[in-house]
């Protein structure tokens, strides 16, 4: 009988593209004899086909992606109270796992379907989820100021995740939060609970590749370059950025490119281009705009490019890939110092924490770096960065997730 395996995902953007890439080559490498089969939305299969080559291409023939109907994905993404659509995603799993037959299934995004799990039908398998966004152990961390809503989260989701656990399907729990597994631990359950690295890969430097996109771009070589890259929302802090650019000096201005890439909506893009007008009409400062999609292999790219990687995402919970990207590239960030992200900066030396909420902050931490450039080991640990990049690799992220999973489905440690 042949043993399968169901990772169910059906989000298409952030993470999890290059997570389903990354266990797809692991999966084909070690050459696993269990059937994988990788259930996913149809906006994945066409905004992802060089994923779903990998299995055609390499004649994987135990690994299968299975795309849910158009109607389901309709169904699903169509304007509704968001537990309706969490109890409907919930209901797919359970539905797909029954029909493929699956031994164990994968919840890629374990947050969304933990009330369906305690709530909803029952699955027909035994499962195991990634948790991305625990924030019930903020408090442990420096400078943190909770609130009584914060208190109240963090009780509603300690009570719902311990229900989780303890349900006799669940078997593991694979936390990107580090810090918080001992805590998940501490609610006493029969699941296991792991850190799972939150995926990255090191590429070599290429000069060439680097002076043609500078020159593309129209980046004036005296300048310094700080990147905001990603999806261009309010949730970046994109405004609180703009705004720190005005309380600069006009002799500091000179020296900065700052450069905005990533996809944006029609509403923040006309936003934006009307605050960028009014800075550049007062300010020496060059502004780069590049609304568009980053290809994955183009990304590594404009991390090398940049002097400075800005991330100042309000109140941001969980992990950023932009972190890890920018310690791929050896480049220090301006970060938000608000819970996770602000602790991993602090903890790694990968540059400086301040509160993004406050322009003023933002602006401060702007000067610092170039008036400190030259003395960048102030804020950047290279030793560091490197150990934080090796427990992040892509091997130790596969390799957690199946060796327990398969050696489950085959009582085998």
């Amino acid at each position: 009988m042949d043993h399968r395996i169901m990772l169910f995902d059906l989000a298409a953007g952030g993470h999890h593209p290059s997570y389903i890439r990354h266990l797809i080559n692991y999966w084909r490498n070690e050459n696993l004899p269990v059937k994988l089969d990788i259930v996913v939305s149809p906006k994945f299969i066409d905004d992802h086909s060089d994923i779903v080559k990998i299995q055609i291409e390499n004649d994987q023939s135990q690994i299968r992606f299975i795309s849910i109907t158009l109607e389901e994905y309709s169904g699903l993404i169509s304007k509704q109270f968001l537990l309706k659509r969490y109890f409907k995603e919930w209901n797919l799993y359970c539905k797909y796992a029954d029909e493929l037959k699956a031994e164990h299934c994968l919840l890629m995004y374990l947050d969304t379907l933990q009330l369906p799990i305690v709530f909803g039908k029952k699955s027909p398998c035994k499962f195991s989820g990634i948790y991305f966004r625990p924030t019930f152990h903020y408090t442990d961390f420096d400078k943190y100021a909770f609130s009584w809503k914060d208190i109240f989260r963090r009780w509603r989701q300690k009570l719902l995740l311990s229900r989780v656990l303890n349900n006799p399907q669940f078997q593991y729990l694979f936390s990107l939060d580090k810090f918080a597994v001992k805590h998940i631990e501490n609610l006493h359950t029969q699941a296991k609970v792991f850190h799972l690295a939150d995926p990255v890969i090191k590429y070599n430097f290429d000069q060439a590749k680097i002076d043609k996109l500078r020159q593309k771009l129209g980046i004036d070589n005296d300048r310094k370059i700080f990147i905001l890259f990603g999806k261009l929302t309010i949730r970046k802090g994109i405004y609180q950025l703009l705004e720190a650019i005005k309380l600069m000096p006009s002799g500091l201005c000179k020296k900065l490119s700052l450069l905005l890439v990533g996809s944006i909506s029609s509403a923040d893009e006309i936003s934006i281009q009307s605050q960028i007008k009014i800075v550049s009409q007062s300010l020496p400062i060059q502004i780069i705009t590049c609304y568009k999609f980053i290809a994955e292999e183009e990304v590594n790219l404009y991390f090398q490019l940049a002097d400075v990687i800005l991330a100042p995402y309000q109140k941001h919970v969980g992990m950023s890939g932009i972190l890890l990207l920018a310690a791929a590239a050896e480049k220090p960030v301006l970060a938000s110092n608000y819970g996770l992200m602000g602790q991993l900066v602090i903890q790694n030396r990968l540059g400086l924490a301040v509160d993004s909420t406050s322009p003023q902050a933002i602006a401060n931490g702007i000067i610092y770096f170039i008036n400190n450039d030259q003395h960048q080991t102030a804020y950047l640990d290279l030793k560091m960065i490197n150990s934080f990049i090796e427990e992040n690799s892509v091997k130790n992220f596969s390799y957690t997730l199946f060796q327990h999973i398969y050696a489950q489905i085959n009582d085998y440690v």
